[in-house]
């Protein structure tokens, strides 16, 4: 589990002097693993620009958690077969350096080693074009996500309604895969096969019984064709004009005549339906190995996922990395916004060693940040929840953010997993600066 915590502060001698202090404390006490975090100089615009900016990144960044949680659970939900398997596949396509971006990387490294994307999103444009490249992007994510997740639920839906027949006693379930033509006497305009289900403490009882049980029933025509823990399944032939008595008898002797009319295109109908979904479900959303030949050679270990995942893998991928660039711009708006202008602050990222020692290090970052808001006894920004500014925009604050890594729990594909419900953005007054409450949850 890999938990990180985000900071912002100014980057005059003071405050430098500061973070190389909490960086030295940090390392002796091996409280955390501290890092640069690498934000672009953007276009400031105007103060009412930020302050809108603030507000709109802020509902952006709830919509790609919760996206990225929708398809990291679709992912679970389709590789139901090789589960443990699923880190391989939530991975951030390169980012560390221009030469590795066709590399898989794992979250954890993703966001240590973080930056920006030029080519993807220009620094040189103004911060709403990027804001509204980003939001675009979601958007069709989502969008795309919706229709392919209906598509493999519909046909999910339909697999186990058919499968659900093909389960249970033989009171409820389909009989189709058990019977056969030759069990049957067809095409007769006087003789009917029935199937009677006997317990199987009564196979004897019916065995005396069964020709006696009406007129017109003939003669050793019962025989056993399947069998479950509750009894068995047996044919009886009979005439057609005796039917309803002989239903009658048999229920007064506790034997049940299922209602069933042998079809044979009906039956070829179904079984050709379960074949064709489960070859559906294998080749279009799972993985399945094929051979590949290679002059005289064969590979029969080759993998190729379906049109599904493969999707899921590639958009997660671009969602997670949309989303951390969303955390970059936030820090970017929150700190000009607080700090003012010109641009001047350096944002660190820190990762603690363990859960037991975050206490401590909120202990030394107010010790070692105090000295920032002396007359209001330093406020803290919550990444996570905090837009408007208000009156105190020009005050120097710290800005916190914390990463955890999502673990997606197994749920009907598409459907949004638990989400942070939204707050009303405000700032928090504290006693003394920063406690780091109530950061941002990220879930990797």
């Amino acid at each position: 589990m890999s938990e990180f915590w985000l900071i912002s502060a100014p980057s005059d001698k003071e405050n430098l002097q500061a973070l190389e202090r909490m960086n030295t404390v940090t390392s002796k006490s091996n409280l955390s693993y501290n890092t640069k975090f690498s934000i672009p100089d953007f276009k400031v615009g105007t103060l009412d620009s930020l302050v809108g900016l603030s507000d709109e990144l802020g509902k952006l960044d709830t919509f790609a958690e919760s996206l990225i949680k929708r398809m990291a659970q679709s992912v679970v939900e389709v590789m139901e077969d090789s589960k443990g398997k699923v880190p391989e596949n939530l991975l951030a396509n390169g980012g560390l350096k221009e030469k590795l971006k066709c590399l898989k990387i794992d979250l954890t490294s993703f966001v240590t080693h973080f930056e920006w994307d030029m080519a993807k999103y220009p620094a040189k444009q103004p911060l709403v074009s990027v804001v509204d490249t980003l939001a675009k992007q979601l958007a069709q994510i989502e969008t795309d996500l919706k229709s392919r997740t209906a598509a493999y639920n519909t046909l999910k839906t339909n697999l186990e309604n058919l499968e659900k027949k093909s389960m249970g006693n033989l009171f409820t379930r389909t009989l189709s895969d058990i019977v056969s033509k030759e069990d049957f006497v067809l095409d007769s305009e006087y003789l009917v096969t029935l199937l009677v289900i006997v317990p199987k403490p009564s196979y004897a009882q019916w065995q005396k019984t069964y020709e006696s049980l009406s007129d017109m029933v003939v003669p050793r025509s019962t025989k056993l064709i399947a069998e479950d823990n509750e009894g068995g399944l047996f044919t009886v032939t009979l005439f057609r004009k005796v039917i309803d008595d002989f239903k009658t008898k048999a229920k007064e002797n506790k034997f049940t005549v299922r209602e069933f009319y042998y079809d044979e295109k009906e039956i070829k109908r179904e079984r050709e339906e379960l074949s064709r979904l489960l070859s559906d479900k294998k080749q279009q959303y799972q993985t399945s190995c094929v051979a590949l030949k290679k002059g005289s050679s064969t590979f029969p270990d080759h993998k190729v996922q379906g049109p599904l995942l493969r999707w899921l893998k590639v958009n997660f991928s671009e969602a997670f990395i949309a989303w951390i660039h969303i955390k970059a711009l936030r820090v970017f708006v929150e700190s000009v916004l607080r700090y003012g202008l010109p641009v001047n602050f350096q944002a660190v990222l820190l990762q603690p060693h363990k859960k037991s020692s975050t206490k401590r290090l909120r202990e030394v970052l107010n010790s070692v940040f105090r000295h920032l808001d002396q007359v209001a006894a330093a406020s803290v920004l919550d990444v996570g929840v905090c837009g408007h500014p208000g009156t105190a925009a020009r005050q120097p604050r710290l800005l916190s953010l914390r990463l955890f890594p999502h673990r997606p729990q197994p749920a009907r594909l598409g459907a949004a997993g638990p989400t942070r419900p939204s707050r009303p953005c405000r700032l928090r007054r504290r006693r003394s600066f920063p406690r780091l409450r109530n950061p941002t949850e990220l879930r990797v």
